[in-house]
């Protein structure tokens, strides 16, 4: 299951008694992060290959304390890079140089899909949906919806979902290409005036 990896990983229900040589903390100096680890954190020991499998702690903020938000590690596209979740926050970085990680600035991030044939990591908002390839960021689709996205699968190229409609009150079925992130249909109506 899962996209091929180069590297292990393990989430750990406790700060380790011993660290590792080499830990990091997620997210790095970002503006309007500063209290983020108050929240609390997902800690996941990792072994690279491209590093003779030599462990490492990352400590990554939760985005939200709400259960409901997805947590745990997912590999990616690119077989050396991982992604973590920690509480609807994604964090992206290539596995042997954790120094250098992205948070998407899709917050929060409320789930995630594989499209295995497409070779895209498939991250869904409260509006939108954002692809993940091999080199980073594909595309991201226009508004779905109002205030609620979800994601039904994947059929060859094309994903499926629905967005809610304020106006009717509904889901509202949508397909995007995964080829373009172009969309049609959707929850999202722009008020006319």
């Amino acid at each position: 299951m899962g996209f091929e990896r180069n590297w292990k990983a393990e989430v750990l229900p406790a700060a380790p008694l011993i660290a590792p040589a080499r830990s990091y903390l997620w997210p790095l100096r970002i503006e309007g992060e500063e209290e983020a680890l108050t929240r609390g954190a997902l800690r996941v020991m990792v072994s690279p290959r491209d590093r003779g499998w030599t462990p490492y702690l990352l400590t990554c903020a939760l985005g939200f304390r709400d259960p409901s938000m997805p947590s745990g590690v997912l590999s990616c596209p690119n077989p050396g890079e991982i992604c973590v979740l920690a509480g609807g926050y994604a964090y992206l970085a290539k596995a042997a140089e954790p120094e250098q990680v992205t948070l998407l600035g899709m917050k929060p991030v409320v789930s995630v899909l594989e499209a295995k044939q497409a070779g895209l990591l498939l991250f869904a908002g409260f509006q939108t949906v954002l692809a993940w390839g091999l080199d980073g960021k594909v595309w991201e689709t226009g508004r779905l919806s109002w205030e609620g996205v979800r994601l039904d699968g994947v059929e060859g190229h094309t994903l499926r979902g629905f967005g809610w409609d304020l106006m009717k009150d509904a889901e509202v079925a949508f397909e995007v290409d995964l080829k373009t992130g172009t969309h049609r249909g959707g929850g999202w109506t722009p008020r006319i005036s």
